[in-house]
């Protein structure tokens, strides 16, 4: 097949999911814009980042997709097949029932992959982290950054083939008790927040572990110099000479 050919089909193909995004972005109310956080006084001084998955993540979901294309497909079609051997004319009246089975659902997991990957979102404020995603059913969950007990990077070979890493961040749960250890000791209840399908995953987890830092190192009094009329740029300059007096 011609480039010309390929980037026809896939221009065809954008076009025709763009309709569908549009579609369901009204049926469902599904936002297009990134989830908002809430900032400091008047915004001064906050720092908001908002980003997607890796463009290497939307290969490897349909990687994953075709393979269980493959295997699904190859199963009906040997199902069909098998049935043309002992009974041909039910085998023939049933074909466009199984073409329907093996060419319906691939349609519909196409699309469902496409609006998981524009549905992800990533976003970041001074004080803490949302992610966003879902398909069917949005969720939006948001992690402060004072509450990380752990931060971790984990990838499989097949996602280090596509140049993607997770970033697992493991929470608090709001200091709710959890289950009873064996010492019958209450257990804190932790939470873990995934940003998966990245493909600078050092520098997110060191954007992490520094708002960690600075939400832990933050005891010069915020809130009183606040309450002084100190505005969000002073405190966001105090912040920054004492953080360079820390790395000395």
């Amino acid at each position: 097949m011609s480039r010309r050919v390929e980037d026809a089909i896939e221009e065809a193909t954008a076009w025709v999911y763009r309709g569908i995004w549009s579609v369901l972005t009204g049926w469902f109310r599904v936002p297009a814009e990134p989830p908002s956080l809430p900032v400091g006084p008047a915004g001064d001084g906050e720092h908001v980042r908002s980003f997607r998955p890796a463009e290497g993540f939307l290969r490897y979901l349909k990687f994953k997709f075709w393979i269980a294309l493959v295997i699904i497909d190859a199963a009906i079609l040997a199902g069909w097949f098998f049935l043309f051997l002992i009974v041909p004319i039910v085998a023939l009246w049933l074909a466009p029932v199984a073409f329907a089975f093996a060419v319906l659902p691939d349609v519909v997991a196409y699309v469902a992959i496409h609006l998981r990957y524009d549905t992800t979102w990533y976003v970041f404020s001074d004080r803490s982290l949302r992610i966003r995603n879902g398909i069917w059913v949005i969720h939006e969950t948001t992690i402060t950054f004072e509450n990380i007990q752990n931060v971790s990077v984990n990838s499989g070979p097949i996602e280090r083939f596509f140049g993607i890493s997770n970033v697992t961040v493991d929470t608090a749960g709001g200091g709710q008790p959890g289950k009873k250890s064996d010492s019958g000791k209450s257990v804190m209840n932790y939470h873990q927040g995934v940003i998966e399908g990245i493909d600078n995953v050092n520098e997110i987890r060191a954007l992490v572990l520094n708002r960690v830092r600075q939400s832990r190192s933050a005891g010069l009094g915020d809130e009183a110099l606040s309450a002084a009329g100190w505005s969000a740029a002073h405190i966001a300059l105090l912040r920054e000479i004492r953080d360079g007096l820390l790395d000395r």
